[in-house]
C-alpha cells in the first residue's frame, strides 16, 4: 500500500478508514508508514497506512463562469 500511495503524490485523494472516517487531500509524503494529507484549509492530516481501506483519486471538474441551461 506504500508503494501504491507514493505513486499518488501530488494528487488529491479521499481515503476511507472504516465506515465512517473518510479524509480528503492532496498527498504531500509517504513515509514510515504514514500518509501525509493537506486539506484545502493547508491543514496537515497524518494517517495510519495499515489503517487505510479504500482510496480514491479525486476528479475536480473545471467550473466556468457564466449561466447553467
Amino acid at each position: 500500500m506504500e508503494d501504491f500511495l507514493k505513486q499518488l503524490m501530488g494528487k488529491k485523494i479521499d481515503i476511507s478508514c472504516g465506515t465512517a472516517s473518510t479524509v480528503r487531500g492532496d498527498v504531500m509524503d509517504v513515509k514510515n508508514g504514514m500518509l501525509y494529507l493537506r486539506d484545502e484549509h493547508e491543514r496537515v492530516a497524518y494517517v495510519v497506512i495499515e489503517k487505510v481501506v479504500i482510496v480514491w483519486e479525486v476528479k475536480e471538474h473545471q467550473t466556468r463562469p457564466g449561466f447553467v441551461v
